[in-house]
């Protein structure tokens, strides 16, 4: 299937357009396809499979969550998209706001999601996604997006008040005021966030017990007394998260649910209970490698949770015990990065961003010898080629290797450039450092001299260079 199979939804303003059951089938083909894909790594052609069922069919929750589930494995959940992403997206941010004025709705989510492609966690966008969801009325999407931005900044007031206006009016009360709570903690005398927790305990009373609309008592009652006949057949609604729990009892083969339920799981950061999702369903399918490799992202972002959780305890109370715990959580969360590269690389044998990934991966563990290898494999793809030679460098440093550290630093520096500005202070430091290891003071001099006109502040620069005049002194 290609990019021309299926084409969103025309129409300059609606987004509500009836789809015929033809073109809905064709979504669901290129959304099998696109899930595939997905499970393949290919991220960017799933990427684009993923956009045009979301955007030809909006109010599908199943659609938007894997698209961005999607992004998430191709950016590593690192919570910040693509280096430079606000840069890169600066025009397609701008394009957003201009259709959120002119009530553009599809245009918002055409250019906003433009702007997830480079970074899923650009809160301003996901929530000018979410209030454009909610002017065409969809139901499940505007949380999806919500989520998504509360997985960015937890404590964003705008968004958790954006996300305890959505879950009010689904009647979400209990999320709406762990949203409200949020705001509070952040602006202590928020009228409004008080105001709403009061006015959500009411409703949450009045939902629970029934007794607004009823006639009488025995209204109430008669209610409460049908409430279990209608669950029995089938008249009660379910939610998303119970339609996808019934799909997995009624088909447990079929992987679909499982994937969707997991990550509607890790929306709300459930992680635990995503992780025995994925691991059902990993026994169900006989060990398949695609699911093995979502139960290990899964892991991951699980990992990656606890070390934001001690790393804010270390802050507030500085005790010892924590940064240990933080240090050991550290290691397994290493640990399980080294793993599912390797998993991802065992597929796609021909695949060198994985070979520049294993190489950072062992890295980080502190395998320095099996981290060169695959930086060599890695440094053949143009994209990466820099940082391979950057890190190849840092890691013959540390199994004493100076000369050939040497030599893949200055050709770090000859490939970087002006490409990325970062990187090339990265390697104008390490390369200053070693050369003054090597007694090259004349080379030192100039690399650091450089990094000095780019950055003076970049970490001990001036020192080192206090050094070289020092150690030119005792010549």
């Amino acid at each position: 299937m290609t990019s021309d199979d299926v084409h969103d939804n025309d129409s300059p303003t609606s987004g509500r357009q009836p789809l015929s059951q033809a073109q809905r089938k064709r979504f669901q083909k290129c959304f099998v396809h696109a899930s595939k894909q997905a499970s393949a790594s290919n991220f960017d052609y799933a990427t684009e499979l993923f956009s045009q069922c979301a955007l030809g069919d909006k109010d599908n929750s199943a659609y938007w969550q894997s698209l961005l589930g999607n992004l998430r494995r191709k950016y590593n959940d690192n919570k910040k998209g693509i280096k430079f992403a606000s840069v890169r997206t600066g025009k397609e941010r701008a394009t957003v706001k201009k259709c959120q004025l002119q009530k553009d709705w599809d245009g918002v989510f055409k250019h906003g999601l433009e702007v997830l492609k480079l970074n899923p966690w650009d809160t301003s966008t996901l929530m000018a996604m979410a209030a454009a969801g909610e002017q065409i009325e969809l139901d499940e999407v505007p949380l999806i997006f919500l989520h998504m931005a509360l997985d960015a900044d937890r404590m964003d007031p705008d968004v958790n008040r954006a996300a305890g206006h959505a879950l009010r009016a689904r009647q979400q009360y209990d999320q709406a005021s762990a949203c409200w709570l949020r705001v509070l903690e952040v602006k202590k005398d928020d009228d409004e966030a008080r105001r709403q927790l009061g006015e959500l305990a009411t409703e949450k009373v009045i939902d629970k017990g029934g007794y607004e609309g009823a006639e009488s008592s025995r209204d109430v009652k008669a209610d409460d007394k049908t409430e279990q006949g209608q669950k029995e057949i089938g008249r009660g609604e379910l939610t998303p998260q119970q339609k996808l729990e019934k799909a997995i009892r009624a088909n447990p083969s079929e992987m679909g649910p499982y994937r969707e339920l997991a990550e509607m799981l890790c929306q709300k950061e459930d992680y635990e209970r995503a992780v025995k999702v994925l691991q059902k369903a990993y026994e169900v399918s006989n060990r398949a490698p695609d699911i093995l490799v979502h139960l290990e992202d899964v892991e991951i972002r699980a990992l990656r949770k606890r070390l934001r959780v001690l790393e804010a305890q270390f802050k507030k109370t500085g005790e010892k015990e924590v940064k240990e715990k933080w240090l050991e959580v550290r290691k397994q969360f290493d640990l399980k990065s080294l793993d599912r590269i390797k998993h991802l690389a065992e597929r796609n044998p021909n695949n060198l961003t994985y070979e520049f990934q294993l190489g950072e991966a062992y890295q980080r563990v502190g395998q320095f010898k099996e981290a060169i290898e695959h930086y060599q494999k890695g440094r053949n793809d143009p994209h990466h080629r820099g940082e391979c030679l950057l890190y190849l460098g840092q890691c013959f440093c540390q199994i004493n290797q100076p000369r050939l550290a040497a030599n893949n630093f200055d050709a770090a520096l000859a490939e970087m450039g002006g490409q990325d500005p970062e990187l090339l202070k990265d390697a104008l430091y390490w390369a200053g450092k070693l050369a003054i290891d090597m007694k090259d003071l004349d080379k030192a001099d100039q690399h650091l001299t450089t990094l000095a006109g780019l950055d003076f502040g970049y970490k001990e620069v001036s020192a080192l260079l206090d050094k070289i005049n020092e150690l030119r002194d005792t010549e």
